[in-house]
């Protein structure tokens, strides 16, 4: 018994020496880690975006708030605009996953992934809002047209903000508000249970803040719509009033002129109509689109809370048509050189002959 004990403790002793050697930092038994590959430590969001702050639902924050600092939490888009901030968006037609994560990254406030004029539908939304998930960018979805079931398909996808085009008044605006809840106080479908929007039934929450978290806008973009704007603002569930200077022109007969004379007072109104009540008194906030004679910043000092000054595809052709246009011309002005060379050169040949 005493050779086995021996034995057990001169094994025992080996191992010990052994997990020694893998630790240790001596020349004769190197230190196993430094044998594996040094990889470098990748960059986070915030050497990316120093502004980055992840966004959480008040429904997570008790369960995440041990390990998270609160500090360090992006807020929602309703409570920053009950802040009194300015949020700056994009609007996302072309349904490039790769674009949206790109938008998320360079600081946007949020995303509209447009599906009113853009090709994709639902299943092409989704990857977006996967992307911009990937970089705590809030998602507006805005839908082909005002519908229970469009609503019911893109509430479900679990967007930060829902935007309905076409509302022309208070009664089309309830109806909107009631796509987005469930019954009794509204006609929305229920599959909360194994939807995104709940994290597929893990939030066990989400009933209890749905309608809290979801920020409902409706555009309005019409003649009829802006004579009842402060109506359709003062309904309750109404968050946001979006303005849609280009159908406005175009039901004023100025398609081909929005910065018209007539179609800035039909928006001035429009303006007045939907800050007519603060939000916090029964009003809704002001979101617009700037325009090549509407500068953001104009936007912002006529008491816009949401701007968005740009599109993806609008980005992407500009870029695309500055770069052929740089190159082309670079092409015109080496011909110039070569032409006022061989002038020269035949200059030259001509001065030659004549002399001999």
């Amino acid at each position: 018994m005493a050779a086995m004990a021996g034995v057990s403790c001169s094994s025992s002793s080996t191992l010990s020496t052994l997990k020694k050697s893998f630790t240790s930092n001596s020349p004769i038994f190197p230190s196993f880690r430094s044998l594996l590959p040094q990889i470098p430590k990748p960059l986070s969001l915030k050497t990316v975006n120093p502004n980055f702050k992840p966004f959480l639902p008040r429904r997570f924050s008790s369960a995440v708030s041990a390990t998270v600092d609160s500090a360090e939490v992006r807020q929602s888009l309703k409570t920053r605009l009950k802040n009194g901030e300015t949020l700056y968006g994009i609007f996302l037609l072309g349904f490039s996953p790769t674009f949206a994560e790109i938008a998320g990254l360079a600081g946007y406030d949020f995303a509209v992934v447009d599906m009113e004029h853009g090709h994709g539908g639902i299943s092409d939304a989704l990857p977006c809002l996967h992307a911009l998930a990937a970089t705590q960018t809030p998602a507006i979805l805005r839908i082909p047209e005002s519908s229970a079931t469009w609503a019911k398909k893109a509430l479900d996808l679990g967007p930060q903000g829902i935007m309905f085009p076409m509302i022309d008044g208070p009664k089309s605006a309830r109806k909107a508000v009631s796509y987005c809840r469930f019954p009794p106080n509204g006609v929305r479908g229920s599959a909360h249970t194994v939807v995104r929007a709940s994290s597929y039934g893990i939030d066990e929450g989400y009933l209890s803040n749905y309608e809290d978290d979801l920020l409902i806008m409706c555009q309005v973009e019409c003649v009829d719509g802006v004579k009842k704007i402060d109506e359709i603002a003062a309904v309750e569930g109404v968050d946001c009033i979006q303005m849609g200077p280009l159908d406005l022109s175009a039901s004023l007969g100025y398609l081909w002129d929005p910065g018209n004379k007539k179609v800035k007072e039909m928006m001035n109104t429009a303006e007045k109509g939907a800050l007519k009540k603060k939000p916090h008194d029964g009003g809704a906030y002001l979101s617009g689109f700037a325009m090549p004679h509407d500068s953001p910043e104009n936007l912002k000092s006529r008491g816009y809370h949401m701007v968005s000054g740009a599109v993806d595809i609008g980005l992407f052709r500009n870029a695309a048509v500055e770069d052929v246009k740089k190159f082309k011309m670079s092409l015109a002005k080496g011909f110039e050189d070569d032409d006022d060379q061989k002038d020269h050169k035949d200059g030259e040949e001509k001065y030659w002959i004549a002399d001999n």
